[in-house]
């Protein structure tokens, strides 16, 4: 490369006003010289600078001009020293601290989190609610905040806590709304990836999304609405007061490789070209298999053509996965040699740590996902691999497809992210942003309340649909209930569908309260007729379902190869990844299903006195102690915390303190008293070390 021609041309450019490709052809540049080791001259900084780059600026070759833009650029975003933003980030910033309510759009190499860090230093509002798509998601984010702001906040990232003077409230949609009706002083809201609000981009959870946006949306004074590669909103209730604010200015360079083009389809080359850039990388790669079958495939292909890496940590993590989970499953044999798997459906902990070896220099090089790569992590590598073009059942889209491309590459580490193209790309295309009103959160809104944001017939549907609860379950109870804002379906139709059922049949719910047993021989003909209450989505056949509850009730007396042994007496093959699935199925689906089941019958079949809440805790926390399974959020896998249990050192199945508690005495019994625990597997003090580190303030 011949550096003052390329100068020469990125000043044009910038001249013509194409920052775009100035930019792109000044992070190339950058790239050159890193790996030249050559030191930027005043020219390039002088370049950085008009790009507006300014992290990028030398300080060292700079001239004083650049020093002071350098300087200037500079906010405090709660760390030891201010950190410089780039051009664009400012804007946003002043923006936001002026109480601009702003729907953004801009790139994945953007560092949007810096916004929200030295909003908060500067700011310093009493109340801040962070509504991110994945429970993964919530514990990175509480990690970073928890290190800067302990000190000055509670950080709220689970249910049933009290709040301090001060709050940080981070959590999925779900978890939101039983905040609702606490938090009566919200000085901002702000919801990442807030395109799942769009029925089009996440049917199951679109409407929990809009609940929770809708109903804190109506007492936070400001809003802020974060998403990627956005062109356009279409007029909607919730974003009408809002300015969009689109952003186009990357940190990073995308280089594509469309390999595709001359694979043509072949799975045979397809798959000897995935093993050929694997085995030629030395750097982090992402591989987008699309789909959990696809992951099955690549983990077979991979187990069988790559060999061991023979790195301690590693071989000690597949020893410990083999003790705990299943010594035949994929990913035991994967890690040693360097490939994770990172999907929706994994032990929440077993993700978090799989991407801490990833972040490390010598373990976890290239990581097998799905999409919830793009919504589930801030992570990103110098190579991604997109294998293939599917998501899930469907075929990719463009926005996803850009998405997936936007992990490549990162600010300071890597300037061009390398992007390997197996199969045939989408169409390029502009999103735009569609956000209805979910017909199924109708009947849970207030049309006075929101009267704004309905139209005349949906008004109508609500009315109707009151009035029909009201002669159902009487005009003073659904008024109660309603006010209570404790069910956790947003679907109010099922809510209708359950206590017509109760009120029509009620001898067919006689066997709710031997869900209250310790004898499970007794659950299962209730437990089918809960299920059939919502006949799909469910990913299995009823009778595993109702087997494998039966089974996880001695969850926290049993290990997971014990369980998954017990599970055989079904004789259908209960695999560790199906375990994952009906654990998740269990703990969300059923759990909220039961949960205002046991609110309506309380109201309609008074008579038996029944209250199953037990079961329905049982169920929210996989019949786990319920500081243990929100710990594994936290990063410590339930089989430390067993350890840690059984050694005295800690009761975990004292259920009258809440997570904050545990946290604080975990902190003062130390990492160093936790350690000596005998039986304490070698990875396992990995485990801890990391877990340590994220329960701790800097």
């Amino acid at each position: 490369m011949e550096i003052f021609e390329t100068c020469h041309k990125i000043n044009n450019l910038l001249i013509l006003n194409n920052e775009i490709e100035a930019r792109n052809e000044l992070i190339k540049l950058l790239d050159f010289h890193k790996k030249k080791q050559i030191p930027y001259s005043h020219l390039i900084n002088h370049l950085i600078r008009e790009s507006g780059l300014y992290p990028y600026l030398d300080l060292e070759t700079s001239s004083w001009q650049d020093k002071f833009v350098y300087e200037i650029f500079k906010v405090n975003v709660g760390e030891a020293e201010e950190l410089t933003l780039h051009r664009e980030q400012s804007a946003l910033l002043k923006k936001l601290l002026a109480g601009t309510n702003l729907a953004v759009s801009a790139p994945t190499s953007f560092g949007k989190s810096f916004i929200i860090d030295a909003f908060i230093s500067i700011k310093k509002p009493s109340n801040v609610v962070i509504i991110v798509p994945t429970l993964a998601l919530t514990d990175e984010t509480r990690r970073r905040l928890f290190k800067k702001f302990a000190n000055e906040y509670k950080i709220i990232t689970t249910t049933e806590v009290e709040l301090g003077d001060k709050n940080i409230f981070i959590f999925p949609q779900e978890r939101a709304i039983n905040y609702v009706d606490k938090i009566e002083n919200l000085d901002i809201l702000i919801v990442d990836e807030f395109y799942k609000a769009s029925s089009n981009f996440d049917k199951s959870r679109a409407p929990t999304l809009i609940k929770a946006i809708l109903k804190l949306g109506k007492v936070a004074k400001q809003r802020y609405f974060l998403a990627p590669n956005i062109s356009k909103i279409e007029d909607n209730p919730f974003t009408k007061d809002m300015e969009f604010y689109p952003l186009d200015f990357n940190t990073v360079y995308l280089e594509q490789k469309k390999l595709y083009e001359e694979l043509k389809g072949d799975i045979e080359l397809k798959n000897k070209k995935l093993l050929e850039i694997i085995k030629s990388k030395n750097t982090k790669t992402l591989i987008y298999a699309g789909t959990y079958t696809n992951i099955d495939k690549l983990s077979t292909l991979l187990n069988e053509n790559l060999d061991n890496k023979n790195v301690k940590l590693l071989d000690s993590f597949s020893d410990w996965l083999s003790v705990n989970y299943d010594n035949n499953w994929d990913l035991t044999n994967l890690v040693k040699k360097g490939i994770g798997i990172h999907n929706g459906r994994l032990h929440r902990s077993l993700s978090q740590i799989q991407i801490k070896l990833f972040e490390e220099d010598e373990a976890i090089d290239n990581l097998l996902s799905t999409s919830s790569i793009i919504e589930g992590v801030n992570t990103s590598a110098e190579n991604v691999i997109i294998w293939s073009n599917k998501n899930g059942k469907e075929n990719i889209n463009d926005f996803t497809y850009k998405n997936i491309m936007g992990r490549g590459g990162r600010m300071f580490r890597h300037f061009i992210g390398k992007i390997y193209i197996l199969e045939q790309p989408p169409s390029a295309d502009q999103t735009q942003l569609e956000i209805p009103l979910p017909e199924e959160i109708l009947g849970d809104i207030d049309e006075i309340k929101y009267e704004k944001e309905l139209t005349k017939e949906q008004i109508t549907k609500i009315i109707r649909y009151k009035e029909e609860m009201a002669n159902l379950l009487g005009k003073e109870v659904y008024k109660k209930l309603q006010s209570e804002n404790i069910f956790q379906s947003s679907d109010s139709e099922l809510i209708k569908k359950i206590a017509k059922d109760m009120i029509e049949n009620p001898k067919e719910w006689n066997g709710l309260s031997f869900l209250n047993s310790s004898n499970t021989k007794h659950w299962g003909s209730i437990l089918f007729k809960i299920i059939k209450i919502v006949p799909s989505g469910w990913d299995a056949k009823y009778s595993i379902i109702v087997g494998f509850v039966k089974i996880l009730k001695n969850n926290w007396s049993s290990s997971i190869p014990e369980l998954l042994n017990e599970l055989k007496k079904y004789k259908t093959k209960v695999g560790v990844d199906d375990f994952f699935k009906l654990e998740r199925n269990v703990t969300y689906k059923l759990a909220s299903l039961v949960n205002d089941i046991n609110i309506l019958q309380k109201e309609i079949l008074k008579d038996k006195n029944y209250d199953i809440s037990s079961f329905v805790n049982g169920c929210s926390n996989a019949f786990l102690p319920r500081n243990v399974f929100q710990l594994e959020e936290f990063g410590l896998p339930r089989m430390i915390s067993k350890k840690i249990h059984n050694s005295k050192i800690y009761d975990f199945n004292k259920d009258d303190i809440n997570i904050h508690q545990v946290l604080n005495d975990l902190n003062n019994i130390s990492l160093t008293r936790i350690l000596e625990i005998p039986t304490l597997m070698e990875f396992e003090k990995y485990i801890l070390e990391y877990f340590f580190n994220g329960i701790k303030v800097n």
